[in-house]
C-alpha cells in the first residue's frame, strides 16, 4: 500500500506560478513511475505529466508542455509539479498517482496507476 498526499494548491492569478508536492509513504516509492493528473468540474480526469522511477525521463501533455515541470526526490519520497505561466484552463483538482509496477512508458492512462492521492485544488483567476 502507498499513501499519497498532495499539497501546494491555491488561488493564483493567470500568468503566475505554483509548485505542487506529493509526499509518498508506505511501500517503496522509488521503484515506480509517478504521474500528475487533473480534473476540472464536469470533465474527465486528464493526464498532465509523468516521470520514471529514476527521474531520468519525463513526459507531458501537450497542453502543459513548456510550462510545467515534473521532478522527484526519491530520498524525500516526494514528487513535484512546477507550474508556470498558469492559464485559466489550468483550474482543476490535481492528483498525483503511483504507476503500477511494470507499466509501459509513457504512463498516461489512469488505469495504469495503482494509487492516488486525495487531490489539491488549483484555481487560476483572471
Amino acid at each position: 500500500q502507498v499513501q499519497l498526499v498532495e499539497s501546494g494548491g491555491e488561488l493564483v492569478q493567470a500568468g503566475g506560478s505554483l509548485r505542487l508536492s506529493c509526499a509518498a509513504s508506505g511501500r517503496t516509492f522509488n521503484n515506480h513511475a509517478m504521474g500528475w493528473f487533473r480534473q476540472a468540474p464536469g470533465k474527465e480526469r486528464e493526464f498532465v505529466a509523468a516521470i520514471t522511477w529514476s527521474g531520468g525521463s519525463t513526459y507531458y501533455a501537450d497542453s502543459v508542455k513548456g510550462r510545467f515541470t515534473i521532478s522527484r526526490d526519491n530520498a524525500k519520497n516526494t514528487v513535484y509539479l512546477q507550474m508556470n505561466s498558469l492559464k485559466l484552463e489550468d483550474t482543476a483538482v490535481y492528483y498525483c498517482a503511483t504507476a503500477q509496477y511494470g507499466s509501459s512508458w509513457p504512463t498516461v492512462r489512469p488505469y495504469e496507476y495503482a494509487y492516488w492521492g486525495q487531490g489539491t485544488q488549483v484555481t487560476v483567476s483572471s
